[in-house]
């Protein structure tokens, strides 16, 4: 499955999150390293619902830019 991942720059770091896996967070200095933190949060939060019996949610999130 690909999820949307939603990136935050601050002052001296990175952030990310998921819309369609609530709770599912990573931070770090640069974005690359964020986005690799990510998929490790994403594959342990789904582990984590396999094994609460958790159905996991299909992607539904998605993202355009509109300019204006």
């Amino acid at each position: 499955m690909t999820y949307l991942v939603i990136l935050e720059q601050g002052e001296n770091s990175f952030s990310a999150y998921l819309p369609d896996l609530p709770g599912c967070v990573a931070a770090a200095d640069t974005r690359e390293e964020t986005l690799q933190l990510m998929r490790g949060a994403i594959r342990m939060h789904l582990e984590g619902m396999r094994e609460d019996g958790v159905s996991i949610p299909k992607p539904t999130s998605s993202a355009e830019y509109v300019a204006v």
